[in-house]
């Protein structure tokens, strides 16, 4: 690309990036991707880095592997089904070197969406200081379940992918999900399939993948009013170039809206980030001596 690597990680991408490495596709195992996560906590490339996500049934896991950590430096993010939240949330604060930071708490089939608020004031403390996201169903009760958490501290997660080409929403599907959060007043984070920077086509699955800086900048034309045609061509664009500049003109409050997204890989979007002039020089060396 053309344009100058910027010197420092922009506002804008800062803390975006939460360290899925133990979930699918990547799978590395917890053993690997603890000291992993605090190596890249450490690097030149630390401010792109948020939580490391853990599902609630291995967080006990977590407390020889982080025994050697300072108590509360190790960031954590737990995927919890709604009824083990409050026991998700002992577990952790049991282990001295956790700071738990979220909760990823999914809604089982059978829950309808005007439980899901009462369910959550019982299981968390409004004192806690935790950010608390709803795993937002692709099916009938998205509409519901937005308007639910509207107005509450509780915010919304969407799966973008997974290991299945039906796990992927096309862009017409994600462009109304994202519309309907915005316009609800709803943040939201995003997981599964989203560590590439762009949109493209998985050369080994064939599948279609979104770009996370193309959510970023359809989030951001949301906020403006833009209709769902325009969210649709934006989460559709393979254009670098054309992306890259857009993202450089966005303002920081675009991330009061999009708060992070789980990636099973930091390196990936990170380099092709790097590649597409958004991050510093030194990340590209960086990420090469923690990945090796």
């Amino acid at each position: 690309m053309s344009a100058p690597l910027t010197p420092e990680v922009p506002p804008v991408l800062a803390g975006m990036l939460d360290d899925a490495a133990v979930f699918p596709p990547g799978s590395l195992p917890i053993e690997e991707a603890v000291p992993a996560h605090v190596e890249h906590t450490r690097g030149a490339h630390a401010g792109l880095v948020g939580a490391f996500v853990l599902a609630a049934k291995d967080i006990n896991r977590l407390a020889g592997l982080t025994a050697d950590l300072p108590e509360g430096s190790f960031a954590l993010s737990v995927t919890v089904p709604l009824p083990g939240v409050s026991a998700a949330v002992a577990a952790a604060l049991r282990i001295p070197a956790v700071r738990l930071v979220g909760l990823e708490v999914a809604v089982p089939d059978a829950v309808a969406a005007e439980a899901v608020v009462p369910a959550l004031a019982e299981a968390v403390e409004d004192d806690t200081g935790l950010t608390v996201y709803v795993e937002v169903p692709r099916d009938n009760r998205r509409e519901a379940l937005l308007a639910e958490l509207a107005g509450t501290p509780y915010l919304a997660k969407f799966r973008t992918g997974g290991v299945r080409a039906e796990l992927y929403p096309d862009e017409r599907e994600l462009a109304a999900t994202v519309l309907a959060a915005v316009r609800a007043g709803v943040p939201f984070k995003a997981t599964a399939g989203l560590h590439h920077a762009l949109r493209n086509t998985d050369p080994e699955t064939g599948f279609e993948q979104h770009g996370f800086l193309n959510l970023l900048v359809a989030t951001n034309a949301a906020l403006k009013g833009a209709e769902e045609a325009e969210l649709v061509e934006l989460l559709a664009d393979r254009d670098g170039d054309a992306i890259a500049e857009r993202v450089r003109t966005l303002p920081p409050d675009v991330r009061d809206l999009l708060r992070s997204f789980g990636t099973c890989s930091i390196a990936e979007p990170a380099t092709e980030s790097a590649g597409l002039g958004l991050l510093p020089a030194s990340t590209i060396a960086d990420l090469t001596e923690v990945s090796a």
